[in-house]
Order: C-alpha cells, then sequence, then structure tokens
C-alpha cells in the first residue's frame, strides 16, 4: 500500500550469495530499461487515480471500522473484497527499495504475500533477472488481481521468473516452497503478517531479509521481530517499513 518516504541513503547489504561476485551485476540493470520504466510509470499513475477515487468503497464504513477489519484475522477478505480494482502498491521508493535489497543481496529465490496488480513484483523480479535468474512465488487471493499481475509481468518481460498462487496464501504458502529462501515481502492482508512468517520462516536461509510494507498497521507482527532473542535483526524504515534481517536460527 502507498507510503511517503524521506530521502536518504539506502544501505549495501551484501549476502550469502555474494552479490560482488556476480558477473551479471556490471552488465544488467533491467529497472532502469525503457520498456519497463514506461510500464511502472504507467502503473503508478493509474493507481494514484485509483486511490483519489477510492472513497466510495469505504464509505459506509463507520469511523475506526477501516482499522479494525485491517487488523482482523478474520474478516480481511472482506475488507481487501472491497479494493479488488485497486492496485494499492507499494510506493516508488519502496519499489526501489525492493530492487536494491534483493539486487545487492544476490537473492535468488523470494516469497511474496500480496501480489496485487505486481508493482512490487515488477522490482523484485527485475532484480532477480539482474541477480543471473531466480524464481518469485507471488501469492494474491483476489483471481482479478492475478490477471492484471500476470499480464503487467507479461508486458515487463519478465513473467518467466514468477510463480502465481491464487488463493489464501495461509494455504498457498503453506506447501511447496524453496528449501532455501532469500527474501520475503509481506505485503498482503496486515493482520497475518506473522502467521506468514511462520509459515516461510523454517525456509528462511540465515542473512535473509525480511521486509514488512505498512508494518504500523501489524503490531504483533513488530513485536515479534523485534522481541530480543526473537532470531531477527530489525529495523524501521521510515514510518511504516519495517526491515528485518535473519539471524542463524
Amino acid at each position: 500500500m502507498r507510503i511517503v518516504k524521506p530521502d536518504g541513503l539506502i544501505a549495501f547489504y551484501s549476502g550469502a550469495n555474494d552479490a560482488l561476485n556476480n558477473p551479471w551485476r556490471h552488465c544488467m540493470n533491467t529497472l532502469t530499461q525503457p520498456a519497463l520504466t514506461a510500464l511502472l510509470d504507467r502503473l503508478f499513475a493509474e493507481a494514484d487515480t485509483a486511490w483519489q477515487a477510492l472513497g466510495p468503497s469505504l464509505s459506509d464504513l463507520a469511523e475506526g471500522e477501516v482499522a479494525r477489519l485491517m487488523q482482523s484475522k478474520t474478516e480481511y477478505r472482506e475488507f481487501y473484497g472491497r479494493l479488488k480494482d485497486v492496485a494499492l502498491p507499494v510506493s516508488r521508493e519502496t519499489g526501489r527499495l525492493l530492487y536494491l535489497l534483493a539486487r545487492s543481496s544476490g537473492a535468488r529465490t523470494i516469497v511474496e504475500f500480496g501480489t496485487s496488480f505486481g508493482i512490487s513484483t515488477l522490482h523484485l523480479a527485475a532484480a532477480l533477472r539482474d541477480n543471473g535468474g531466480g524464481r518469485l512465488i507471488t501469492s494474491e487471493f483476489e483471481p482479478t488481481k492475478v490477471a492484471r499481475a500476470r499480464g503487467n509481468l507479461g508486458v515487463g518481460g519478465l513473467e518467466d521468473l514468477v510463480e502465481f498462487r491464487v488463493g489464501d496464501a495461509l494455504r498457498t504458502l503453506a506447501q511447496d516452497l524453496p528449501d532455501s529462501i532469500d527474501l520475503l515481502l509481506l505485503d498482503g492482508a496486515k493482520a497475518l503478517y506473522p502467521e506468514i512468517l511462520a509459515l516461510v520462516e523454517s525456509r528462511l536461509r540465515p542473512g535473509a531479509l525480511v521486509i514488512a510494507d505498512n508494518a504500523d498497521h501489524s503490531p504483533e507482527y513488530l513485536a515479534r521481530v523485534r522481541e530480543a532473542g526473537s532470531g531477527y535483526l530489525s529495523v524501521p524504515f521510515a514510518e511504516d517499513v519495517e526491515l528485518s534481517l535473519r539471524l542463524a536460527a
């Protein structure tokens, strides 16, 4: 979902995959290719327009009801079902952050919770392409959003790197995951962040990155990754993105 970021440098992180020795890093920069840049510009512009027209979708909800539904572990589908035609993307800055983190860590296996229209997926898949290839598993319960995302990845020439899983992530991410995961993005139903982390956690390699967008809407998740002895080194990035490093289990 849309957030605002301050200016500043994004720290370079070099993981176990040793991105410094990756021969692809010198010759490829998919994210800034004209075709992908134009696609992302169009998608962000469409998202801005849709966001401004969002009012009627939520106008019948009482004050405080939006926050309650976002944090409900049982009614989240009702809330996000109202927004099935809205992209709810990461911000441009967060998209670049995702690319930089995936690229600099040499990520080859990525799991994404919350595909939406595929804007964050495009950034992550671009990093995989520039890292020499890999696999991105992304989960989304709204079939219409998956169709839009699949089309966008096709236009971006990145669909071959992405496996789309349609349905509730509590089921779709509960099986057939890679033995070692380099990066996890949480950007679906905020109330489920702790549960999704628990599903994937045993596959996160030491040094894996976990990025949670809008983490301020999931206090349970923040308590989990910030707790002493949690197995994570975690830091907030701006107001609502939490960046965590998986320590040795």
